[in-house]
């Protein structure tokens, strides 16, 4: 009965991949401007669906490839806005403070990104658009289609991991 349901899913999956892959994969060229980070982001926004497959409702699947797929680009924009945003701190010519200052802060500023990283994705993404994009907390409700109050717990629970890592550092 089993390899019935993985046939029929398989079908199915196939079915949703010939019809919105190509879209998609548009769709996500269009917001990066990337061939190969378009392949990625549509190839995991598909792993993700096979994932949870039992979960989404086949007539829901375009939209939550997409919305799936977005995250993902959100996500990774965000990172690259960090990795810039500490190259830039980096540019300094001479300093007062001391070499192994330095590399202490260096190793600081590694585990902290390794950290923000390790957050849970719906936490790292309220805590980088809150952070990095200085956005609300009322923008960060409407652009997730979420309550204020659902950003604020996100937030709160970011805010008590990353404490949580960094104490450790």
């Amino acid at each position: 009965m089993k390899e019935i349901k993985s046939v029929c899913a398989q079908v199915v999956y196939k079915k949703i991949y010939d019809l919105y892959s190509d879209g998609l994969y548009g769709f996500m060229l269009y917001k990066c401007g990337d061939s190969d980070k378009a392949e990625d982001f549509v190839q995991e926004a598909f792993v993700k669906l096979w994932t949870n497959c039992s979960k989404v409702i086949y007539e829901k699947a375009k939209s939550y490839l997409y919305t799936i797929a977005n995250n993902l680009f959100l996500d990774d924009y965000a990172h690259q806005k960090v990795v810039l945003a500490h190259r830039k701190l980096g540019v300094k010519t001479s300093t007062n403070e001391t070499p192994e200052y330095l590399i202490e802060e260096q190793e600081f500023l590694k585990k902290l990104q390794q950290a923000i990283a390790n957050l849970p994705e719906k936490q790292r993404e309220v805590f980088l658009m809150n952070r990095i994009d200085k956005k609300k907390y009322r923008e960060i409700g409407e652009e997730l289609n979420i309550s204020i109050k659902a950003v604020e717990k996100r937030m709160t629970l970011a805010l008590k991991t990353l404490r949580t890592q960094i104490k450790g550092i």
